[in-house]
């Protein structure tokens, strides 16, 4: 896979150099290019804001210097206008991280995974002209897409989300890929709590369960502790599970947790 990040602010993307997804570029796994917006600007200051037009607080960034750094790292297919219907699959995802796009979430992650190339355009201030969205999406798939309904100061912390969750997918970044399939959101669920050495510490016990070498027990636990820890945290995850996907101990599990908490409420 081919990512490459456009910022004004390339230093804060290196701690993509570490970690799992530093050692995935070693192995050849991944390809990142981070890029300096200003390296496409053309006078002394290295501009790439102005004064919003219509007037209000804050700068644009600038279409110019945007449109030659899209140019260059979408390659030769940015030079002129596509059909959405004509894009073959391996054309390349611009994604711009924005509080305005469509949420992040694991499913997003594996969907982009399966691409050959992504492209993050991090925006500053009060974003990117969107002549320059607009131009790009004749070009590439263009998604807009924000991490929470909150606003950060660029989409530098975002990127570094998204490439994280898209890249520990890719085959071979992570040692383990049997560790994938029971992690948070990936069928819906909660992750199970982990225990590790000792089975005694500090007057707090590791589950009777996990020492007991019943495997079937243990998976059963651990199902029954990610329904509970869903129903208690993430209610709106169990209302989105499609039908048939609880079986019959599973419905018991969470009947018997609203019992609890009817028994324990206030009044």
């Amino acid at each position: 896979m081919r990512l490459d990040v456009l910022s004004i602010f390339p230093e804060y993307l290196s701690p993509l150099q570490l970690s799992l997804i530093g050692r995935a570029q070693e192995k050849g796994l991944l390809d990142l290019g981070v890029h300096d917006l200003r390296d496409w600007t053309h006078d002394r200051h290295r501009t790439v804001d102005d004064t919003p037009y219509g007037g209000g607080a804050g700068m644009v960034m600038k279409p110019e210097p945007w449109g030659e750094a899209l140019d260059h790292v979408l390659g030769a297919g940015a030079e002129a206008p596509v059909a959405s219907h004509a894009r073959p699959p391996a054309a390349p995802v611009l994604i711009v991280p924005s509080p305005a796009g469509e949420v992040f979430t694991q499913a997003t992650a594996r969907e982009l995974a399966a691409r050959e190339h992504l492209v993050f355009a991090c925006g500053r201030y009060e974003g990117i002209d969107h002549r320059v969205i607009d131009w790009a999406a004749e070009r590439a798939e263009v998604r807009m897409v924000s991490i929470g309904d909150y606003v950060l100061n660029g989409g530098e912390v975002a990127v570094m989300v998204m490439v994280e969750a898209i890249a520990r997918l890719l085959p071979g970044v992570i040692g383990n890929p049997e560790s994938l399939d029971e992690e948070s959101h990936e069928d819906g669920l909660l992750e199970y709590p982990v225990y590790t050495k000792p089975a005694e510490w500090r007057g707090h016990e590791v589950p009777p369960v996990l020492l007991s070498g019943d495997h079937g027990k243990v998976a059963r636990w651990r199902r029954d502790e990610r329904l509970r820890r869903t129903a208690r945290v993430r209610p709106d995850l169990l209302a989105a599970l499609p039908a048939g996907v609880l079986d019959a101990h599973d419905r018991r599990v969470l009947a018997a947790l609203t019992e609890e908490r009817e028994e324990t409420a206030p009044g």
